[in-house]
C-alpha cells in the first residue's frame, strides 16, 4: 500500500526542524533515540569495518562526528521521506516523547508544528496516556466525524474526571482506525465504568456479577430517568421508555460485539475484525450513552 503522508509534508516537517536548530533526539544520543524505533544491529553498515548500523552510527556520529547533522533526514536505511506511514508517525511521535524532550513549551510547539503540517494529509498526532503525568503520543489518520467523538470524549473526561477514565478515552480514540477490536472493547467497559461510577456516587450497591445490560437497566432503574416534570406524563414517559429500550439494545449489541470480536478474548487463527466505522459507531454509540446517563446522574444528584 503505498504512503498517504506526501514527501512534500515530510520535507516540510524536516525543513522546519533544521531552520528552528530542533534538536530531533532531544536529551538522548542519537544511537539510543533510533534503538527506540528501529533495529540497529541488524541494519546494515556503510563502514566497511563495522558489522552494523549502530557501529558506523557511533563511528560517524560520536567517535569523529564527521557526518553532517542532518544526516538522518537522508540516509537510505532509514528513508523518513519515504519510509511507513506508521514509520515516519513513530519518529515524530519518539521526537516529543518525555524522556526525549523535556521542555514542554517545545513539545506543544512541535506537536502543532506537526499536525498543521498532516492535516493537509488527513493524520494527526494525539495524545494517547500518560505516564507520570507526562503525554505519550500516538500518531493516526483522522476519522470522520472525529471532532463529534472528541468532543464527546472531552464531556465525558470533564465529569468524570478521573485519569483512568481519561487514558481509557485517549486509547478508545487512538485506536478506532489501528486497532478497530481494543476501541470497541473500551467502549464497552466505558458505559461499565459510568454506570457503577453512578452507583457509587450515591453510595448504592451493585453486584459485581450483573453484565452489561443488567447493570444498565438498574442504572436507569436508579436515575429515575422519567421525569415528573413533562407535561402529559403518560405520553412521555412511553416515548422515553421507548428511547430508553433503543439504548438498551445499544448496549446489549456493544457487550455482544465486543464478546466476538472485541479486546478481552482470545481469537483463533482464522479471526477477521472488524473495520474503523464499525469501532467509530460503538464508539459513537457508548459516548453518547455515557453522556446521557452521567448529565442525568448530574442534574438529579441534588
Amino acid at each position: 500500500m503505498s504512503n498517504k503522508i506526501s514527501n512534500i509534508t515530510r520535507k516540510n516537517i524536516f525543513d522546519f526542524i533544521q531552520i528552528e536548530n530542533i534538536w530531533w533526539s532531544g536529551r538522548l544520543s542519537e544511537l539510543d533515540f533510533l534503538a527506540r524505533i528501529f533495529e540497529l544491529d541488524i541494519m546494515e553498515s556503510y563502514d566497511g569495518r563495522f558489522l552494523n548500523a549502530a557501529g558506523d552510527i557511533w563511528q560517524h556520529r560520536i567517535n569523529n562526528c564527521d557526518w553532517e547533522d542532518t544526516w538522518i533526514f537522508s540516509d537510505q536505511r532509514f528513508n523518513l521521506l519515504n519510509c511507513a506511514d506508521s514509520v515516519f508517525l513513530n519518529f515524530l511521535c519518539e521526537m516529543i516523547h518525555p524522556l526525549v524532550r523535556v521542555d514542554s513549551s517545545e513539545t506543544t510547539r512541535l506537536l502543532h508544528l506537526f499536525n498543521e503540517s498532516l492535516k493537509v494529509d488527513n493524520f494527526e498526532i494525539i495524545e494517547k496516556a500518560k505516564v507520570s503525568g507526562k503525554p505519550i503520543y500516538i500518531g493516526r489518520l483522522k476519522i470522520t466525524g472525529q471532532e463529534t467523538i472528541r468532543k464527546q470524549a472531552t464531556e465525558i473526561k470533564q465529569i468524570l474526571n478521573a485519569d483512568y477514565v481519561t487514558q481509557q478515552i485517549n486509547l478508545m480514540e487512538s485506536s478506532i482506525d489501528n486497532s478497530p477490536h481494543i476501541s470497541i472493547g473500551i467502549a464497552k467497559e466505558l458505559i461499565e465504568t459510568c454506570c457503577k461510577s453512578i452507583f457509587d456516587e450515591r453510595r448504592e450497591q451493585y453486584d459485581k456479577n450483573w453484565d452489561l445490560p443488567k447493570l444498565m437497566k438498574e442504572t436507569t432503574k436508579l436515575l429515575k430517568l422519567t421525569p415528573d416534570d413533562i407535561p402529559n406524563e403518560a405520553k412521555a414517559s412511553s416515548s422515553i421508555k421507548q428511547i430508553l429500550g433503543s439504548l438498551s439494545s445499544v448496549v446489549q449489541g456493544i457487550g455482544e460485539v465486543r464478546n466476538e470480536y472485541g479486546s478481552g478474548h482470545g481469537k483463533d487463527g482464522k479471526f477477521k475484525g472488524l473495520q474503523p466505522r464499525h469501532a467509530k459507531l460503538a464508539v459513537g454509540a457508548a459516548s453518547t450513552l455515557a453522556i446521557y446517563l452521567l448529565e442525568t446522574h448530574d442534574l438529579k444528584k441534588e
